[in-house]
């Protein structure tokens, strides 16, 4: 196909073109496309199982990286050791967003994909419609005909059985229409054919849903690893990066795998789009026995190529002419001998009229402008936006089986770190008050503190000394070793709700000046009872 008509094959199709094929014996395969052929089969296959290569490869390094380290961790400084943790999450959140930015890109190769075969169906669709169009226009007037030549045409000729000259005519006419019916029965070249456009456009539309749903799938498990293991290292959530590097593992074998399809898939589209014309005459040829002569006139709709149908169609015109002329004489002549030949003869002009105006939408439909425009759109679709959205595709699948490479031998180092800062504090001295640790065990050992009760003096007259003494010392602790002493009295009443009496410590709102206040207000309460007593 010439880029006069719209298509020229893209760079990259010329390029994926010149990959050399090979097959499971290492013997060159020609790149023409044809899928049926087992060495063509074996030569896609062979470029499939290179990426399946590189996934091996890649899980020897995993296996090589992960011995390594945890079989071989030579003791470093504490900075260099540090420096090297730092790198390794590092790299891994480098790896995550770029496979994050990787997902993109699949996104959107995935609509162009889709966009490219949904060009296919639609342009099949339209084809399908044209070619039903024209089966039931010269179906439609194959019939109409036919009843003429029962009914009005064969009443003439009785009419006219007393005029030989009229017989003759109107013979001659039914000759003329017999010959038209002839050649368009020849037009409706579709009829016989079990093919159907339309079952194609459904049965690839089908296929591309699939496809979509998986990859539309396939990216939102990597966008969801992604994002939860960007959570696990920011929030140091072990566990979650354990399951997200579980994950890594798994969807990496499937970034490898998709890789082979869509390496085989381009390469295959790539040799069908540097020449459409002759698999689609071929394949099309061999499933419908349609006669070369005509795939080509369709397909290429070039004036040097003759329309298989220009033969007939001028012959038709010519007899839709004459019947018109001869219709005409008639009614001049034989209508004023024979009245009653007036109204069969208007009923035949009618139906001369009826066909002419088939005929002439017939031509256009038989005109190869139609069709061939939408095997152009179906061409372009595929070629053009479904080549590049699977190239597309394919650097998805290279970036994000890098990046969750990167990411499994990069996890476990992160982890680990994890582990070794929950359990520095287990390396802090026993007697350091301001271990949470220590704290806990002082406090499970000595139990419960006892706090002398602030109404603890006796009711009995006494020195002010024993009224201070029955005060409750002034603490100083940290408020932190407070809240913990206010984690013994689980299981029993909230200490704000037990009365006063009944708490055997002084409220925490109480400060020691307000203590202090009291004290003097009772002392001042309780002298005036003594001396009255003492005197008593």
């Amino acid at each position: 196909m010439s880029a006069s008509h719209g298509y020229q094959p893209s760079w990259w199709v010329y390029v994926l073109h010149q990959v050399p094929r090979t097959n499971f014996q290492f013997e060159v395969v020609d790149s023409n496309f044809v899928p049926t052929e087992w060495n063509y089969q074996q030569a896609l296959l062979f470029l499939a199982s290179v990426a399946g290569l590189c996934l091996a490869v890649s899980l020897i390094l995993i296996c090589v990286y992960l011995i390594r380290f945890c079989c071989c961790s030579p003791e470093e400084e504490e900075d260099s050791k540090s420096q090297r943790v730092c790198c390794v999450t590092w790299s891994c959140v480098a790896a995550v967003i770029i496979c994050c930015a990787g997902i993109g890109i699949g996104f959107y190769g995935n609509s162009e994909t889709n966009d490219g075969v949904y060009q296919v169906t639609y342009s099949l669709t339209h084809a399908n419609h044209t070619l039903t169009s024209i089966d039931l226009l010269v179906s439609d007037t194959l019939e109409m005909l036919n009843s003429a030549l029962r009914s009005d045409l064969a009443q003439l000729e009785e009419i006219f059985s007393k005029r030989t000259e009229f017989v003759v005519i109107m013979r001659n006419t039914r000759r003329q229409v017999e010959s038209v019916t002839q050649h368009l029965s020849g037009m409706s070249f579709w009829k016989d054919v079990k093919l159907s456009p339309t079952a194609v456009a459904e049965q690839v539309n089908l296929i591309e849903d699939y496809r979509w749903l998986a990859y539309i799938l396939l990216l939102l498990l990597d966008l969801i690893i992604c994002l939860f293991t960007l959570l696990g290292l920011a929030k140091q959530i072990k566990w979650l990066v354990i399951v997200m590097t579980v994950m890594s593992f798994f969807v990496l074998i499937l970034s490898w795998g998709s890789m082979g399809l869509e390496t085989a898939a381009a390469v295959g589209l790539s040799d069908f789009c540097s020449n459409p014309n002759g698999y689609v005459m071929n394949a099309t040829q061999e499933n419908t026995g349609l006669n070369q002569d005509i795939l080509e006139y369709y397909l290429t709709c070039d004036q040097e190529v003759m329309n298989p149908f220009q033969q007939r169609l001028t012959m038709s015109q010519r007899a839709l002419a004459n019947i018109h002329s001869q219709l005409l004489g008639l009614e001049k002549e034989a209508v004023p001998q024979f009245p009653a030949a007036e109204k069969h003869l208007l009923a035949a002009q009618a139906m001369l009229n009826t066909t002419e105006g088939s005929f002439h939408h017939l031509v256009a439909l038989l005109n190869c402008r139609g069709l061939h425009k939408d095997y152009v759109d179906g061409v372009k679709g595929l070629c053009y936006d479904g080549m590049e959205g699977l190239l597309f595709l394919l650097l998805f699948s290279f970036v994000s089986a890098l990046s969750f490479t990167t990411a499994v031998c990069s996890l476990p180092r992160a982890w680990k770190r994890f582990q070794n800062r929950d359990s520095d504090y287990d390396d802090g001295d026993e007697d350091d008050p301001f271990n949470p640790q220590a704290r806990r065990q002082m406090l499970r050992a000595t139990g419960r503190p006892h706090l002398p009760s602030f109404y603890s003096y006796s009711s009995n007259c006494g020195s002010h000394s024993s009224l201070r003494v029955s005060a409750p010392p002034i603490s100083n602790a940290p408020v932190s070793q407070y809240m913990n002493q206010s984690g013994l009295f689980s299981g029993n009443p909230r200490y704000e709700n037990v009365p006063p009496t009944d708490r055997q410590s002084p409220p925490p709102s109480y400060s020691p000046s307000m203590r202090t206040s009291y004290i003097s207000a009772t002392r001042e309460e309780t002298d005036p009872q003594c001396r009255t007593e003492f005197l008593s």
